[in-house]
């Protein structure tokens, strides 16, 4: 071999080499360089937030229901993350990617399984970034929290259009549900009137801490069983293998304190209500009990997708669902950059969660209607005028 062309060989090795690397580094470094191109790069205390949403107005809404009675449930359904980040900390409302992946992914797959309970509410609010989730610096954690403040003006509106007796739901997956277990401490628990008016408050893939319950949420218990209401229903699922993702949700993953602030959950005991057994249990639950999960995404919100059923068994363990890789592809995660801290593009519980929340409701609706039956509202009082004074004739006289 001449040296020209073993100068050439070693040259291709090398170049090869480097390539082979360079994407292995690449390949391994992946969340590290996404995080880098989504980091806004100014400090939360000098950044802008986008312009507010006016909830009063349809254009802060999704999906902004409407009523034919007063007996028909309303459901508040805080959405997951969309938004990757980049460009700002928080949302801007008018988002089209970020908005589209609610319309066609998020509200199909998770907000429907609510619609047979009741009329759906969809708030939009300017959502913190995924890259805030993918970090716990001061700045992400101050992005949250300002998200919290939409979801409650947001919260609060609805309340208002719903009026003051019909029964209540409210659900929210991923960074909705942080917001919805802080509407349920803020508002709900402290309203006696609306914490009977609640069927269950659903918060899917965000930690609920039990000492909750000895705090803000004294007044509202977890769910026990299939037939509790004014209940809290929560679980975060994990295949036993996923290593990563287990740690995020039992030791990276933040929720609020009894002061309303967010701290890590690490030792924290956390609730886990195994959808299965529709109640809070280490108890095993096989596949032959699973109802059905569904990749409903481009469906309407009012469709009625094929549920895939006893495509996994789950337990709790630890305060983490702890599934069964599931039979059909179609309900299995797929490989993307930062897919940990990502809601899964189907709903695995599609069936349960559909079938539990329309039992809470009906049993709040009925009960609803015993308690109106028996102590009726009073009535506005009515004017009573003053009488004139007459006085009683002197009988003496006669």
């Amino acid at each position: 071999m001449s040296s020209f062309r073993i100068a050439r060989w070693i040259v291709v090795t090398i170049i090869t080499a480097t390539v082979l690397l360079t994407g292995a580094a690449a390949w391994l470094l992946r969340e590290q360089v996404f995080q880098t191109f989504q980091d806004p790069g100014e400090p939360y205390q000098t950044y802008t937030p986008p312009p507010a949403p006016v909830y009063a107005s349809a254009e802060a809404w999704f999906i902004r229901g409407s009523f034919e009675d007063n007996s028909t449930p309303a459901v508040f359904f805080v959405h997951p993350t969309t938004y990757s980040g980049g460009a700002d900390w928080n949302a801007k409302l008018d988002k089209y990617s970020a908005n589209a992946e609610v319309e066609h992914v998020v509200i199909p797959n998770y907000a429907a399984p609510f619609a047979d309970s009741g009329e759906l509410f969809v708030p939009r609010y300017r959502q913190a970034s995924l890259y805030t989730f993918m970090n716990n610096r001061e700045d992400s954690v101050l992005a949250r929290e300002f998200a919290y403040h939409d979801v409650e003006a947001a919260f609060r509106q609805f309340l208002l259009d719903v009026g003051e007796e019909r029964p209540i739901i409210i659900a929210g997956v991923g960074q909705g549900g942080l917001h919805a277990l802080r509407v349920t401490m803020d508002v709900i628990a402290q309203d006696e009137a609306l914490t009977a008016r609640l069927s269950a408050a659903y918060v899917l893939d965000a930690p609920v801490p039990l000492d909750l319950f000895e705090g803000p949420l004294a007044n509202i218990p977890a769910c026990d069983t299939p037939e509790d209401v004014r209940c809290i229903y929560s679980f975060s699922y994990a295949e036993e293998d996923e290593i990563r993702r287990l740690r995020i949700l039992t030791e990276r993953s933040m929720s609020w304190t009894h002061r309303g602030e967010l701290d890590f959950v690490e030792e924290r005991r956390l609730l886990c209500t195994n959808p299965l057994l529709a109640a809070p249990s280490n108890q095993y639950a096989s596949a032959r009990m699973h109802r059905g999960g569904a990749s409903a995404t481009g469906f309407s919100a009012d469709a009625n997708p094929a549920p895939l059923p006893m495509q996994t068994g789950a337990q709790c363990a630890d305060g983490v669902l702890l599934i069964e890789r599931p039979e059909s592809r179609l309900l299995r995660r797929p490989s993307r950059i930062a897919e940990d801290f990502l809601y899964a593009p189907f709903n695995l519980f599609y069936e349960d969660l559909r079938l539990d929340a329309a039992r809470r409701s009906m049993i709040v609706t009925t009960i609803l209607e015993e308690e109106r039956r028996w102590a009726p509202p009073l009535e506005d009082p009515e004017a009573v005028e003053e009488a004139p004074v007459i006085p009683i004739p002197d009988r003496r006289r006669f």
